[in-house]
């Protein structure tokens, strides 16, 4: 080999290094801009998870859960709880959260409007108005809805 193709078969590897480096360097900040983006959820939207995870906690019987969507003053006894859900289940079958919307926020209180729906008449819809509080920084479910 030559002095000239040792210099010419460098030259041609310069391109694509350089690509390289470029993809690493935009791959890293779309990574960083990941890592450091704080998508919050609005209010609404927590409102939301709260409803339906309160909902799917007691389908569930987690009573500890159920505790965590519920508001203090609300959450009551476990064994009432329980036994309401139960029977509850045995005559309209398991609740299920269709939606939430109209939510109203003012300050640490909310109302929305969920509607719900029993397995054993999916059909039948209700809408309850439900009211939320924020404790510890997270809203809560304080209203029973339909049994």
């Amino acid at each position: 080999m030559t002095e000239s193709d040792d210099a010419s078969a460098g030259s041609t590897a310069t391109p694509f290094l350089g690509a390289l480096a470029i993809i690493v360097a935009i791959v890293i900040a779309i990574w960083l801009f990941n890592v450091f983006s704080h998508d919050e959820l609005t209010d609404s939207q927590q409102i939301g998870r709260a409803a339906a995870g309160q909902n799917d906690a007691l389908q569930r019987g987690d009573f500890a859960d159920f505790r965590s969507f519920t508001c203090a003053a609300e959450a009551g006894d476990e064994t009432k709880v329980t036994a309401a859900h139960r029977d509850s289940v045995a005559k309209r079958g398991e609740r299920f959260v269709d939606g939430v919307s109209d939510v109203a926020v003012e300050g640490d209180r909310a109302t929305a409007a969920v509607t719900y729906h029993f397995d054993k008449d999916p059909d039948a819809k209700q809408t309850v108005d439900v009211t939320f509080l924020k404790e510890a920084g997270a809203w809560k479910v304080c209203s029973t809805g339909p049994s």
